[in-house]
């Protein structure tokens, strides 16, 4: 064994040829250095092995990043989106209980306006920021569907409550013909119903009504069916007409440049009764709206559904 040991061990001669003269040149290797020289070339062999599967490794592992980065930007988009549409859906049941509110009022179904403001949950008050940390996406996932479920309950009981105002309707409807619903007029509200400091005094007032600013001599409108009960003019409001309605409600319209019913008339929603002047206690063509409830004045928005 020492013998072959020996052996092995012994110094190698490397020839290398320069030309095709026969020059050549030896290059004598120790044994243990020739050994050590093969197991270097092998070691590096080995770690190019090495190298080359990790970076077949790195680049499809960089491969499934880009794609999952991808996936993550189009569900980001897609959450997004359906947090707008989520949001668009909750102004709409928003607006039909608004609407809902004010047709109780006007068929006193109820004394006073509801709370029309969602039952929503403490901290369900801004849906994106609560449904929308991507990095909880089992969470927003488990939310999102309970927000669904309990949107869609909230509009199966709105439509019910729109179903027993539907065949309230039917049962008023000379009722509601001659309540106020509409514009009396087309423009910009120039002073809203409440108090006020007056133009003229300077002082705070109760404004009885609302100021529809607009252009001069346009159409005046009755805002619900009834009889004329007043056309003349108004202490300091100019050429007025009243209509007297159903259930104690009476509107009145006032700076009128004309009129076009005489006292007694009957008229219906949507006839002209007048046009927009500029006449009496006034700061430029509107029309001053009011509406009564048993000879107290109350917000004409209240009676506004278009």
């Amino acid at each position: 064994m020492a013998a072959r040991r020996h052996n092995m061990l012994r110094d190698y001669q490397i020839v290398i040829f320069k030309d095709q003269h026969g020059v050549y040149r030896k290059l004598r290797l120790r044994g243990w250095l020739f050994f050590l020289t093969l197991l270097a070339i092998a070691a590096m062999v080995a770690a190019n092995i090495v190298l080359l599967s990790y970076y077949g490794d790195y680049t499809l592992k960089e491969h499934e990043l880009a794609a999952s980065k991808k996936t993550v930007q189009e569900q980001t988009s897609q959450l997004l989106s359906l947090s707008e549409k989520i949001k668009g859906i909750e102004t709409d049941l928003q607006r039909i209980r608004d609407f809902d509110a004010k047709l109780r009022l006007m068929i006193n179904l109820d004394q006073e306006p509801r709370n029309v403001s969602p039952q929503q949950a403490e901290g369900d008050q801004d849906f994106t920021k609560k449904y929308i940390p991507l990095y909880r996406q089992e969470m927003l996932a488990r939310n999102l569907h309970k927000f669904l479920h309990d949107l869609g309950a909230q509009a199966s009981l709105e439509k019910t409550g729109q179903e027993k105002l539907l065949a309230l309707f039917n049962e008023k409807k000379d009722y509601l013909s001659s309540t106020p619903a509409i514009w009396p007029t087309q423009g910009w509200i120039s002073s809203e119903f409440g108090e006020r400091v007056s133009p003229f005094t300077g002082r705070k007032e109760l404004h009885k009504g609302l100021d529809i600013s607009t252009t001069l001599g346009a159409p005046v409108y009755a805002t619900a069916g009834g009889a004329v009960s007043f056309v003349g003019d108004g202490q300091g409001s100019g050429p007025t007409v009243t209509i007297e309605h159903r259930g104690g409600i009476s509107t009145s319209y006032s700076h009128l440049r004309e009129f076009t019913v005489s006292q007694g008339q009957s008229v219906s929603r949507g006839d002209i009764i007048g046009y927009v002047g500029d006449s009496g206690r006034s700061t430029g063509p509107h029309l001053h709206y009011e509406v009564r409830v048993n000879g107290v004045p109350v917000n004409p928005m209240r009676y506004i559904l278009n």
